[in-house]
């Protein structure tokens, strides 16, 4: 056998590789083997049929909150993060990024409870508060600002802190902002912002125009907050001159940052996302948000081809981290994989408001791997018949299978 596992009778999107067709994979040993249209099945130990699916790099979402074992109450790093193996797989996310739960304070104890734990591939964003996001009141702590033990803290777990991040600060200052943003110079790595509230003092256009630099990323781009379009529905000229320096545009649609107001004239006049993200919390994953096919589903909705959305849910984010050992299919690459069916139907979807879409297609995860192992199997496409298995298939001791008595 050459292969290990063989994916056949799929529609293969990758992006990076400019294949949007039907092509089977082949995996060997943990890794892309070869991606072909016509591989025999007698070459590989192991045949999943694929047909009627959208075969596509493992998903990759940046922005998800994963310090749920921190135990700390009604927190962001606490009660209202998840961890991650439980909502990864079945919505065909292989890479999670956690974006700031942790500071430097306490990041040591997020890698222990979690990152090195569970079987999701993960990373982090730093956040420039030592405490995290533990409280409201603690993220406004300038003097837990610190710019030399963030950068400290970044270079020692550098395999895993992908960059810098700020959220929720309310006051008037660009303090917050600046301090992030240097400390993601020092690392060399990228920053994400949430902007928190939006004071006339610290406007949003100047943030993403001025302040931040190429490769830095704006989350809850159609957060309802963002200034978009003009009295005649046109977008506003700052978001182009902030794509033209670099700035990246994540989606992160969360509990409260997503807005078809936003969103549909954002695709309609052609400045799609960069990257998709669900920004995955308690208080959203029941919710609007759900998980990452939903929210796929509603780009898909508007109107983004599904090309687009899987690269702006594959390489795009892989790229924005740093790591573009992920997100393709190239042969030779890690084998993280994702299979999406569309379902056909009549669907409502909601933004964060309210606001209600109609829908003719949805999205759902029916398989994911990881590391070439299969991690999710929604409709049991590597099961066996279980008329066509032996007689006394899951029996553990057959010597101690004793029969009662007839008349018993």
């Amino acid at each position: 056998m050459n292969y290990d596992l063989l994916l056949k009778g799929g529609h293969v999107i990758d992006p990076k590789n400019s294949v949007d067709e039907a092509q089977d994979v082949a995996i060997s040993k943990g890794k892309i083997a070869a991606v072909d249209a016509a591989i025999p099945v007698d070459q590989a130990a192991q045949v999943i049929d694929m047909t009627g699916l959208y075969v596509m790099p493992g998903l990759v979402d940046i922005h998800t909150h994963m310090f749920a074992s921190s135990g700390i109450r009604n927190s962001w790093a606490g009660d209202k993060s998840i961890l991650p193996d439980g909502f990864s797989f079945r919505s065909g996310v292989t890479t999670m990024v956690d974006t700031g739960s942790a500071g430097w304070r306490y990041f040591e104890d997020f890698r222990y409870r979690v990152i090195d734990r569970f079987d999701t591939r993960k990373f982090a964003f730093l956040n420039i508060v030592g405490a995290g996001m533990v409280a409201n009141d603690l993220e406004q702590n300038q003097a837990d600002m610190d710019v030399d033990r963030a950068v400290a803290m970044g270079k020692e777990h550098s395999d895993v802190i992908v960059g810098m991040k700020t959220a929720h600060y309310c006051g008037t200052e660009w303090i917050s902002v600046d301090r992030m943003l240097e400390a993601g110079r020092q690392l060399g790595k990228p920053s994400m912002v949430d902007f928190g509230l939006f004071p006339k003092e610290r406007p949003y256009y100047e943030l993403v125009t001025e302040r931040m630099s190429p490769g830095d990323i704006t989350t809850h781009m159609y957060l309802g907050d963002v200034p978009w379009i003009d009295d005649d529905g046109k977008l506003l000229s700052y978001l182009h001159k902030a794509r033209e320096r670099g700035i990246i545009f994540d989606v992160g649609h969360g509990g409260g940052s997503f807005c078809w107001r936003n969103a549909i004239p954002s695709i309609e006049q052609g400045f799609y996302p960069d990257s998709i993200s669900t920004d995955l919390h308690t208080s959203c994953m029941n919710d609007e948000m759900q998980d990452m096919t939903n929210v796929m589903s509603k780009f898909l909705a508007i109107g983004l081809p599904l090309q687009e959305i899987v690269k702006e849910s594959t390489i795009n984010p892989a790229n924005e981290i740093g790591h573009p050992e992920l997100g393709h299919l190239s042969v030779g690459a890690v084998a993280d994989v994702t299979a999406l069916s569309v379902y056909e139907g009549d669907f409502q979807l909601l933004d964060v408001h309210g606001g209600r879409l109609p829908a003719k297609q949805r999205l759902r995860c029916e398989l994911t791997l990881l590391d070439g192992e299969v991690m999710w199997d929604w409709n049991g496409r590597t099961g066996v018949d279980w008329q066509e298995l032996p007689k006394l298939y899951g029996v553990r001791n057959p010597e101690g299978l004793i029969m009662p008595p007839e008349s018993a």
